[in-house]
């Protein structure tokens, strides 16, 4: 009988909520051979529930299979793990009652260990055929070959952890969060400044499709590309990204998602980057030398455009119309969104209910990520959007908020 066991357990929903089913496998620690796995689908519910019923059954196959074994718990839910090891609260119902039948299954000891998706093929495999009804149920396969396993991973950093855990909660059509008091399933924008280009690198003003329109450069790819994989363990959870059709955010929505298992890509003009007009292509102080009065109108009132370009006024119907259509679009689900630093910036006052000049007053670095989760309905005697802000210019771990350009 084997001394240490390894349970893998994955679950996922088609729909989020929808048709959900968990996988689960008990593999010997020492020799990899798989004891026994089981399948089974749930019926409607979220990925979080059915990533618990699949903890659940794993520690049920220890309990029937290894009895005094000691356990290692490994998952692709940073949520589940970071729960169950006491690090992070358990804040949503559904999730308590689930994570307290898991504690009374666990043997003292048991350890819980977050492993990339990749690595956790076994239990994902054995909850989609349960899902297309290809298998389930209890399996014994004592002396079967283990697959899909490798060395244990983890994502760096609390303010990755932080993020994962709090966007992986919001998943399920939970009551909203913080102060808003709303009901019913939230929308959420993941949304994602793109990577640098020439002009960005270069400090030079950088509008939408009437500008020059740079591709990303080689580290432009490389910041989204690290983006991408902090964001990696939202792929169960992110309906889709939406990319402005300016020609670095489409390129970045596209990397993104990649990282993301491939979820579609979809453009939306309202996000585009403001027109600049005939400043496109100049820096601040090259603007300031030939364009002075102009530059002065502009920076003294939200309605001046330079010629040919946009005001903030109009950049603010546009991307607030294009808001619209988004979350009609996506109501209740969480996408990503490649965008501009003047809509992300116009998206975080209308969400703050701040005045539009509050663009004037913040910073974004490029390919950094702010969140912004938007509710149905708002509460008796709250005034404004209802939209509550949960992180802004937040940057993968081993990036600074001070690196690169502002455009």
């Amino acid at each position: 009988m084997a001394r240490r066991v390894i349970v893998e357990a994955d679950g996922g929903s088609r729909g989020n909520p929808g048709p959900a089913g968990f996988g689960a496998v008990l593999k010997d620690a020492d020799t990899g051979s798989v004891i026994a796995e089981d399948g089974e689908t749930i019926g409607v519910a979220t990925n979080n529930v059915a990533e618990y019923r699949g903890l659940i059954a794993g520690l049920m196959l220890a309990r029937d299979h290894a009895p005094g074994a000691t356990v290692e718990v490994r998952m692709d839910s940073k949520l589940v793990v970071e729960q169950m090891s006491g690090r992070w609260k358990i804040k949503h119902p559904d999730m308590k009652p689930l994570a307290a039948q898991a504690q009374r299954l666990a043997p003292a000891g048991t350890r819980y260990t977050w492993v990339p998706r990749a690595q956790n093929a076994h239990a994902d495999k054995l909850a989609n055929q349960a899902l297309d009804g290809a298998a389930s149920g209890v399996r014994l396969r004592a002396g079967a070959t283990a697959t899909g396993t490798g060395a244990t991973g983890g994502v760096a950093g609390e303010e990755s952890d932080s993020l994962i855990a709090e966007l992986e909660a919001e998943s399920s059509p939970a009551p909203a969060r913080g102060w808003s008091g709303a009901d019913g399933a939230p929308t959420t924008l993941v949304v994602v400044r793109h990577g640098v280009t020439v002009h960005t690198a270069a400090k030079r003003f950088s509008g939408g499709l009437g500008g020059d329109n740079p591709p990303l450069s080689d580290d432009g790819r490389a910041q989204i590309r690290a983006t991408g994989a902090w964001l990696a363990p939202l792929a169960g959870t992110v309906s889709a990204v939406i990319a402005s059709p300016v020609r670095r955010t489409r390129e970045s929505g596209d990397l993104l998602a990649e990282a993301l298992g491939g979820v579609p890509v979809e453009e939306e003009p309202g996000f585009a980057e403001m027109e600049f007009g005939h400043w496109d292509g100049l820096t601040f102080g090259e603007v300031a030398t030939q364009h002075p009065d102009e530059l002065d109108a502009w920076l003294g009132s939200l309605d001046v455009a330079p010629f040919g370009g946009e005001s903030f006024r109009e950049v603010q119907t546009r991307v607030l119309a294009g808001l619209e259509r988004v979350k009609s679009r996506h109501a209740g689900r969480t996408v990503v969104v490649a965008s501009h630093v003047t809509p992300i910036k116009t998206l975080v006052a209308h969400a703050m209910d701040a005045p539009l000049d509050a663009v004037f007053r913040m910073e974004l670095s490029p390919a950094s990520v702010t969140v912004l989760t938007y509710f149905d309905h708002a509460p008796t005697g709250r005034r404004g959007p209802n939209a509550s802000l949960r992180l802004y210019n937040a940057l993968p771990p081993g990036r600074d908020a001070f690196s690169g350009g502002l455009w």
